[in-house]
């Protein structure tokens, strides 16, 4: 009997080691604009991941673009496959928590497009759920990997503004006129911008600066026919800075993309990062040069250095989404602490939660019911 356990532990260990060492299978809830373009294109070239299956309802798309994958339209296909190690969830807002849950149910780890959930109940049952089934549950917080956010980071550690005062970052668009067929523009709960522009900024916000004490909202619906939120103008308060959040639907010209001042100078950011733009007109990503920023919209530094003022413009760093992956395999494969938690898709909701109350209140509302947790 003895040797008959010995050899099962053993072939046990064995399994355990040939799946550690096979690239991690991976399948799609939905193979949309948001699949397509932030997901699939970095894990189809990440060595440690294989596109498995995606679930379309409206007919195969995906096995156009990526041959070996399948395509399936019952959901027991996907979330029922014991193959399948990963499940990524890019569907509208309203079906998170629902997918998210199920694929957590049926054994898989899972990466939750943002705003993580569109309530703080969906987002600590989905947390919970997470723990109960030792499963991995990682928030799509992309835009920590972009140009303009690495290079932000990278001069705030740097520290040559002094202690800061303000800073203000905008996510701004100009489209007039209702977008046919968008569910985002429907008047459903978790639709509208602030729900899909606002939590990367709030995100890095709370990366850059940790958790307000308070803060004051703004949130409208600026154009005519709008259903759903397309306007937001945040207030974060700490001691001693002011953080302002804006998003809007109705800016032809954009001003800088960041403003940040300090007691000793500022630093002024036009631009966006360029890899969205590439990935939508089917680029493919990580070759050389890739998220690089034009020198146009390197940031402009004003401060001063040993004793003289200075104008220098600050090289930008390369953005890369596929970080968010490389990052997340170290956590599945060699045990890293993830990166993009739970708590953190929690806090950004959260302070969705707030901003809606301040500006139904017309008021300063405390910062309640965000979590202390340490961001990277």
């Amino acid at each position: 009997m003895d040797k008959v356990v010995r050899f099962l532990n053993i072939a046990l260990i064995f399994e355990k080691i040939i799946r550690m060492s096979s690239p991690l299978q991976v399948g799609f809830v939905g193979f949309g604009m948001s699949a397509r373009t932030f997901h699939a294109p970095f894990l189809a070239l990440i060595p440690g991941y294989r596109l498995h299956t995606a679930w379309e309802r409206h007919g195969p798309q995906a096995p156009a673009l990526y041959p070996g994958i399948r395509s399936v339209q019952d959901p027991r296909d996907l979330f029922d496959n014991p193959e399948i190690d990963l499940i990524v969830v890019t569907t509208p807002n309203t079906t998170h928590a629902e997918y998210a849950a199920w694929a957590l149910r049926s054994g898989k780890h899972v990466v939750l497009e943002k705003p993580f959930t569109i309530s703080t109940g969906d987002a600590v049952v989905l947390e919970d759920l997470a723990q109960a089934q030792g499963k991995v549950l990682a928030v799509f917080h992309n835009r920590r990997y972009v140009s303009d956010f690495l290079t932000v980071r990278q001069v705030l550690a740097g520290q040559p503004l002094g202690p800061v005062h303000e800073y203000e970052a905008h996510y701004d668009r100009y489209r007039p006129e209702a977008k046919p067929n968008a569910w985002r523009e429907e008047p459903l709960e978790g639709s509208g911008i602030l729900y899909d522009l606002g939590p990367h900024l709030i995100d890095q916000a709370f990366c850059l600066f940790g958790l307000p004490q308070s803060l004051y909202a703004d949130v409208r619906l600026q154009r005519a026919h709008a259903r759903a939120v397309d306007y937001f103008d945040l207030q974060l308060y700490y001691p001693g800075l002011k953080v302002i959040l804006k998003g809007g639907m109705l800016v032809r010209e954009p001003g800088p993309k960041y403003m940040i001042h300090g007691l000793d100078g500022s630093f002024i950011k036009y631009g966006d990062d360029p890899q969205e733009p590439i990935l939508r007109a089917g680029g493919k990503p990580l070759g050389p040069g890739w998220g690089e920023e034009d020198p146009a919209h390197y940031g402009l530094l004003h401060t001063k250095k040993a004793g003289e003022v200075i104008y220098e413009s600050v090289p930008s760093l390369p953005g890369n989404y596929g970080l968010f992956y490389q990052d997340l395999y170290a956590t599945l494969r060699e045990g890293a602490p993830l990166k993009t938690t739970p708590a953190h898709g929690y806090n950004t909701v959260r302070l969705i939660e707030l901003a809606l109350e301040s500006s139904s209140r017309q008021a300063v509302v405390d910062a309640t019911g965000l979590r202390e947790v340490a961001y990277p």
